[in-house]
């Protein structure tokens, strides 16, 4: 408890230098340091009103407790018993809601994300399962009050994707939705199965967090632009005008030395301009979330669980039709509603992750 309101006291020396930094001018004109120290800020001032919580209902405890031992008068003694046998069971639940609180917030929780889902082993079921996990997280987003917008999607053959790219915004979307990226693999009766039998296929999921301008450094005139009309629906607009783009960039990860070229299309909406400005919004994402990848691994590294494993190509959880049963194997998570989660119904799944992360974290903390 000592060690919990030390940690309070730091705190709020910290919060007075940020609250005295953003109105610094010199600080507001660096933007990328306004926009972390404000966004510091605002953490912090949420922490800060749980801990006032906190010590208020201590507060409470600690003069029940002095009455009760003080107090002489039969009458007034039974007021502080009552109000301690009241507060007493409160206390733990109120630590550990504020430990929590208190571990450092990932710094990519608050962005909006690219989601990148793709057909993996399995040919036309791959796809059509790749399909049906999109259809997944859009139940889920409507759930959540997430918005999306697709940016890009191969069809397969037989319906469903190859691949399709979406970007999602929201509140915490990153911090909601980080667990869902690796493997997916499913178990069923592909609808091209003839003879009843069982098939296994998979599909990657992919959560990259959404880079900001100031996030990543790019030399926009070493970018080769290309510009080619739209194919599908839209109009005929679309087809006659050269509104889709697709760019290469020749990238030097600093992790590792390599240079790769990347090539990115966009045929996202009628108007060549914004188009351009998706391209390279993803672009910047890509190079950040390769960027950022040694920070994700070296976390994985610290930690016991899967949860945070920074291997992509790791299988995550599998859907099991037969036995209508989801397994997310990386904390022995099982539920037979499979209908219900192909609903959108995965919070449950999602919030049973968070707190085996946090678990972890907590034992990485003095607290």
């Amino acid at each position: 408890m000592t060690d919990l309101l030390t940690k309070i006291e730091g705190l709020e020396a910290k919060f007075h230098e940020v609250s005295l930094l953003i109105t610094d001018p010199s600080v507001i004109a660096d933007q990328p340091r306004y926009v972390r120290l404000n966004r510091e800020y605002h953490e912090l001032e949420r922490v800060l009103a749980a801990a006032e919580d906190y010590k208020k209902i201590l507060k409470r405890f600690n003069d029940a407790k002095d009455l009760f031992y003080n107090e002489s008068d039969p009458e007034l003694k039974a007021m502080a018993k009552a109000e301690m046998d009241e507060i007493e069971p409160l206390l733990p639940q109120q630590e550990e809601h504020l430990k929590l609180m208190l571990l450092p917030s990932d710094p990519e929780d608050s962005k909006n994300v690219v989601m990148e889902i793709r057909g993996g082993t399995g040919g036309d079921e791959a796809a059509l399962f790749a399909g049906d996990l999109f259809r997944m997280y859009v139940k889920y987003f409507e759930r959540k009050g997430f918005k999306y917008t697709v940016s890009s999607f191969s069809e397969g053959a037989v319906g469903g994707f190859k691949e399709i790219i979406f970007n999602v915004t929201g509140e915490q979307v990153y911090g909601t939705l980080k667990y869902e990226s690796g493997v997916h693999r499913v178990q069923r009766i592909p609808v091209t199965e003839t003879q009843g039998r069982v098939h296994t296929s998979a599909a990657t999921v992919a959560v990259l967090p959404e880079a900001d301008e100031f996030d990543v450094q790019i030399n926009e005139g070493e970018i080769r632009w290309d510009y080619f009309r739209s194919g599908g629906a839209g109009g005929q607009n679309v087809n006659k005008v050269n509104s889709g783009v697709r760019l290469r960039y020749n990238w030097k990860n600093p992790n590792t030395g390599e240079v790769q070229e990347i090539l990115i299309e966009c045929t996202e909406t009628r108007d060549q301009p914004k188009n351009k400005e998706r391209a390279l919004a993803r672009l910047r994402t890509k190079i950040y979330d390769s960027e950022h990848q040694k920070y994700i691994d070296d976390i994985a590294a610290k930690r016991k669980t899967m949860v945070s494993t920074g291997d992509r190509s790791a299988k995550i959880r599998t859907y099991n039709y037969p036995q209508g049963r989801i397994t997310d194997h990386r904390i022995g998570y099982t539920v037979y509603n499979l209908q219900a989660f192909m609903d959108g119904d995965i919070q449950g799944v999602i919030d049973a992750l968070t707190v085996a992360e946090n678990a972890e974290r907590l034992k990485e903390t003095n607290l």
